[in-house]
Formats: structure tokens, sequence, C-alpha cells
């Protein structure tokens, strides 16, 4: 696929570590407004064990994961799964939704450990902030950092209970 959109920047993701019977759901899913149907609960269930918000840093989180730009798919496993590398479960373009299958999601967990501040911070660095937009700054990247250890956890949790991971964010 190619680049997300720049209406995506502005909005709020977060990650879920689902169980079976949520991935059945989704795999069964035959249209968006199922996959957001089934979104919709496990959001309502709200189990904070199993989630991690990235509030606006889910941008710039993988970009530093993966090749320094906003698209599906780009960088390297396992580091690109984290935010948009999984599979695009949702066809529209006013809602995102990827998923990481648990046969994965221990590699993905264990490279995310690696990663250091002083990695991300270098990562960031590179941004091209025309291309990442006004909000590159130190500030940025403290608020990023911050959220991606959030999200860390949560890959490792996910790991250690044997779930698959879904990144969602409405545009």
């Amino acid at each position: 696929m190619g680049v997300v959109w720049e209406a995506a920047v502005g909005c709020r993701g977060v990650l879920f570590a689902i169980d079976q019977e949520e991935l059945q759901a989704l795999r069964q899913a035959t249209s968006d407004s199922e996959v957001q149907a089934v979104v919709a609960a496990i959001e309502k269930r709200w189990d904070e064990r199993f989630l991690a918000e990235t509030d606006k840093a889910w941008d710039a989180i993988h970009r530093c994961l993966t090749d320094g730009t906003l698209a599906w798919g780009n960088g390297s496993f396992p580091l690109n799964r984290c935010i948009l590398g999984g599979e695009d479960l949702y066809q529209g373009e006013d809602y995102i939704v990827t998923l990481t299958e648990a046969h994965e999601v221990p590699a993905v967990a264990a490279a995310l450990q690696q990663v250091t501040e002083a990695d991300m911070r270098q990562a960031y660095a590179r941004l091209d902030p025309a291309d990442y937009g006004p909000e590159w700054s130190e500030e940025d990247f403290e608020y990023t950092w911050s959220w991606f250890q959030q999200v860390r956890d949560l890959w490792s949790r996910a790991a250690t209970a044997g779930r698959a991971v879904i990144f969602t964010v409405d545009q």
C-alpha cells in the first residue's frame, strides 16, 4: 500500500492485544462496517491490561521504527509491524485497522525491547520536518518517546499472553 493520507496525522490511535474470539470475529467480518462493529465491541470493553493508547504519537512512532515515512508496509519486519505494518483490515479512508497475528507478536515485542531512547532520538532526528509536519521538535520527541514506552509494554504483554495485536485510528 501507499502513503497514509495527511488527515491521518491528527488522529488518536490505540493498540489492542486481542484474544482468539476477537480475532475470529475480525476474520469473519465481510465489510468495513462489520470490522468497525467488532472494533467498537473491543473498545467498549476497554481492557487496560491489553491496550495502549498512542494519542497522536503513533505517526512519529511508525516513522521512527521504519524508513521515516508514513506508509503501510514500509520498513522491515519486525519493527514495521508495531503500528501500520500489519495486515490492513479496513478498506475505507475514514478508519485504519491493522492486524499483526499472534505468531508474529513475540518477534515484534523482542525487537521493540531493544529500541533505546537514543535509538528513537536518532531516528526522530532523521525525520524530514517538511514531510512530518510542524510538530517536529524536542518537545514532540519527548511526547513520542513517552507514548512509545507504553506501546512497547503492550506488545510485551501481548506476546506473553499469546495474543494478536490490532492498531486502530479513526480519520
